[in-house]
């Protein structure tokens, strides 16, 4: 029986002998002609064709076309999930799309999330002294890189979070690209059970999270459903892809010496190094695409009807992008406009709440552990290679006795 291959994952595949570099066949496509077609599987949609974008100018260039869509609103035809449901905002285009993420915006500036600071360090400080009290073993990605954007999110939306085992259980399943659709549905289902509660309360008393922050600016345009959709949409992605990010960040750096001890011990390198960690690993792979006209990327022309992958893990490593050693991670490296946050109108809307994350949370950590290093060889080492978020499953890691440092 062949293997099939998610959707989800075609775009973020990574090579067998690195896990942080494009597989040998992205990396292949991007530098043919043309944009190749592949037989991939969709847990909704089942075996289907889809083209591939892997060059850099054409991943942008599909990133900003309107006639690419990732949705033309809900699918009353399809199975309700967080991907086909009110108020998850890559499900509409144009319009509608407009009007519910002009909403939102303000929830995340760049002004608004730097309030969450204080609490975010706090938040990273309490973890830092656990894994002291805990060690000299643990496993980061439970002790460190899940709990910090889940406490993060629960306070932006003043979820309980008593209930972040729940969803973050039901995250996995959405974001799994090898779940079937009834696990789809079953997953999303219990999430909006709970984040109905949510919405019900802030309706009745507006709060201080975003949920009661829409209630009292935009309460009358916004259906109850809408509500839930930002919800769910906000909990799954405003902590899956930064807790990956932040153990696959690690992983990285303790695989580079030299660029771990740049971001440890030089504090003017940290805003250049989230950067270059985000270009360079580009775990999210975003959401598969439909024409719903005939359109031309780059030259190459792709027909109404037809679903297109785009991959900004080979854009980012694209030496039209980067010039000097792409393949390479270099934190002095002068940030570039890399894809991994997308581009245009579908750009992630919290992207600057997961950089401020990334750069309390990793500089706060290895200056805390100066001697941390890996507690497993690399061989035992397993990766999620069916998630739409690329990442390591668990991280242990260890560090001397003794050598761990005060709080900072």
């Amino acid at each position: 029986m062949p293997v099939r291959r998610p959707a989800s994952f075609v775009t973020s595949e990574r090579d067998q002998d690195c896990p942080f570099d494009p597989s040998r066949t992205l990396v292949r496509m991007r530098e043919e002609d043309g944009l190749p077609r592949l037989r991939v599987f969709h847990p909704v949609r089942g075996e289907i064709e889809a083209i591939v974008v892997t060059r850099y100018g054409d991943v942008r260039a599909a990133f900003a076309e309107d006639l690419l869509v990732t949705g033309n609103g809900i699918d009353t035809t399809m199975p309700r999930t967080l991907f086909n449901q009110p108020g998850f905002l890559p499900a509409y285009s144009g319009a509608e799309h407009q009007r519910l993420r002009r909403m939102l915006t303000g929830c995340f500036t760049v002004r608004q999330v730097e309030q969450l600071r204080p609490a975010i360090e706090e938040m990273v400080s309490a973890h830092l002294d656990a894994m002291v009290a805990h060690g000299p073993v643990v496993d980061l990605v439970e002790a460190f890189a899940l709990p910090i954007p889940s406490l993060a999110i629960c306070e932006l939306l003043e979820v309980p979070y008593e209930t972040r085992s729940m969803f973050q259980r039901c995250s996995q399943v959405i974001m799994d690209g090898t779940a079937c659709a009834d696990q789809l549905v079953a997953a999303s289902a219990e999430l909006n059970a709970a984040m109905q509660e949510l919405v019900t309360r802030n309706r009745a008393a507006p709060g201080d999270g975003v949920l009661g922050r829409l209630v009292r600016q935009h309460g009358e345009d916004l259906t109850d459903a809408e509500l839930l959709g930002f919800g769910t949409t906000l909990l799954v992605g405003g902590h899956e892809t930064t807790a990956t990010m932040l153990a696959l960040s690690v992983l990285a750096l303790l695989r580079n010496p030299n660029q771990l001890a740049a971001l440890r011990d030089d504090t003017s390198v940290t805003n250049t190094a989230v950067e270059e960690l985000l270009r360079y690993l580009a775990i999210p792979a975003p959401l598969l695409r439909m024409a719903v006209e005939d359109v031309e990327i780059c030259g190459s022309r792709i027909a109404a009807g037809e679903y297109v992958l785009l991959s900004p893990l080979t854009a980012n490593r694209d030496p039209d992008l980067v010039p000097e050693w792409p393949d390479t991670l270099d934190v002095h490296r002068r940030p570039v406009a890399q894809m991994s946050f997308g581009f245009g109108v579908h750009q992630c809307l919290g992207q600057q709440l997961a950089r401020l994350e990334l750069k309390i949370a990793l500089p706060a950590l290895l200056r805390r552990f100066p001697t941390l290093e890996l507690a497993v060889p690399d061989t035992d080492l397993r990766f999620r290679e069916g998630s739409t978020v690329y990442g390591v499953e668990a991280l242990p890691v260890s560090w001397r006795p003794g050598n761990a440092g005060g709080r900072k």
